[in-house]
């Protein structure tokens, strides 16, 4: 495990998602930081694909083109950060990811979303790490096995989450 103890207060929007990016070059493809899309909150994104079967150690894994997509907003009306952290399959219209951010304050700072396509399906409350945006995605990257397969499915369609998952807790 890597502990960061930068001064989180000083941190500027760039740096960590170039840090981000340095960090998934050895294990992803094609990773990139970009300046979010005007839907998108923060300042930047930083988007890698991936084989899903070499990531998730499974070769019967039905998906063969994955991306994964994280941003971070530092400075927020909140005490601490607001970061999306997504696993994207666009073949099966898939999206599950965490979601530090104001929306669904009835499940804390910290939900497990999953998507069919562009709707929401199910929300699920997740653990807060209050630590740097780095520890983070290293503590998000450590999960992201257990998330994918956490989704489930009805008629090749994502339906939500399997709450027993430890993901979820």
């Amino acid at each position: 495990m890597v502990v960061f103890l930068a001064n989180r207060a000083k941190l500027q929007s760039k740096r960590p998602h170039d840090r981000i990016q340095n960090r998934l070059s050895g294990a992803f493809e094609n990773v990139l930081r970009r300046r979010a899309e005007p839907r998108e909150a923060g300042p930047y994104r930083v988007v890698a694909d991936v084989n899903p079967r070499q990531f998730l150690g499974d070769d019967e894994y039905p998906g063969i083109d994955a991306r994964v997509e994280i941003g971070f907003q530092l400075r927020t009306s909140d005490p601490y950060e607001h970061y999306w952290f997504n696993w994207i399959e666009p073949e099966r219209s898939l999206l599950v990811g965490w979601h530090q951010d104001d929306t669904h304050d009835n499940l804390g700072p910290v939900h497990l979303q999953v998507n069919d396509g562009a709707s929401a399906i199910d929300h699920q409350r997740a653990q807060f790490i209050d630590s740097h945006p780095l520890d983070v995605v290293e503590q998000r990257l450590d999960s992201l096995h257990d998330a994918v397969f956490a989704v489930e499915w009805e008629q090749g369609r994502p339906v939500g989450l399997d709450t027993s998952a430890s993901v979820v807790a």
